[in-house]
């Protein structure tokens, strides 16, 4: 008899949707808004009126765009997962100021908060089914990888 609390055969895959979500969440979020709504002149501006130095906005649009795309092909999984962690930590610390609620004027912290411990999840269950590089987890659980 399995003790397990976890499904071996439906973990995996638990494992790839929460992959590809937070993928297309970070790739929405640097392209989309970004890039395309805010500009990256723009984006580069508000990141100086936090205090933060215009160039970290390059950095921050690289982790995002790159981390996602990794992300959704489950590439480096994990360590990218916890790399993106500082990122969001900073999207923490940056809507702390108003209030609980994302609907809140700004934005509040509970929708990068969310999204922290996340991306500490997926760090800790690794590639999931379907990945590029999970070929070792992908072979204990019987899912294929691409």
């Amino acid at each position: 008899m399995n003790n397990s609390i976890i499904d071996a055969k439906t973990a995996p895959y638990g494992a790839l949707v929460l992959r590809v979500s937070l993928g297309i969440m970070f790739l929405a979020h640097s392209l989309y808004l970004k890039v395309m709504v805010f500009t990256v002149p723009g984006t580069v501006q508000y990141f100086e009126s936090l205090g933060l130095p215009g160039f970290s906005t390059y950095l921050v649009l690289t982790a995002e765009i790159l981390g996602g795309i990794a992300l959704i092909l489950g590439l480096y999984t994990r360590p990218v997962a916890f790399a993106l962690v500082p990122v969001l930590l900073g999207a923490l610390w940056v809507h702390s100021g108003n209030g609980w609620v994302f609907s809140a004027k700004g934005g509040g912290w509970e929708y990068p908060l969310f999204l922290t411990l996340a991306a500490i999840v997926q760090g800790l269950l690794g590639d999931g089914a379907y990945s590029v590089k999970g070929r070792s987890t992908n072979e204990q659980t019987g899912a294929e990888a691409v």
